[in-house]
């Protein structure tokens, strides 16, 4: 379900913008001219004005659908919760950490055919 929501919501975004790239530019935004012609304050609205609202109306739909699903997935689990499954090693509280050798910070030598595997410590 949530992958047909996405590949709707993909659709509505690449049409969106293709017809935002179709439009007319109504001049003034950024000092172009090209509307004009009328005194009133708004233009009449156009087919392609109205099939841009149509397609925002979807988008925002499917983004809020999209929103739901992902929230009813993880509703159950919490990135807390699988942090807190780990056992926990506790150092004595009087002795400072233990610093890393030289030999950890330095690069692998060209003959050391190991993968590099990252440590918990």
């Amino acid at each position: 379900m949530e992958n047909v929501i996405l590949i709707v919501h993909l659709l509505l975004a690449m049409s969106l913008i293709g017809i935002v790239l179709l439009q007319r530019s109504e001049g003034g935004g950024l000092g172009m001219g090209g509307g004009g012609g009328t005194a009133t304050g708004r233009a009449p609205a156009t087919p392609l004005g109205k099939v841009t609202w149509l397609l925002a109306i979807g988008f925002i739909c499917t983004s809020l659908a999209l929103t739901i699903v992902a929230a009813q997935k993880s509703a159950g689990s919490s990135v807390l919760d699988r942090i807190g499954n780990q056992p926990r090693t506790e150092e004595p509280a009087d002795t400072a950490p233990a610093l890393p050798t030289g030999d950890g910070l330095l690069p692998p030598s060209g003959g050391d055919n190991a993968p590099l595997v990252p440590r918990a410590d």
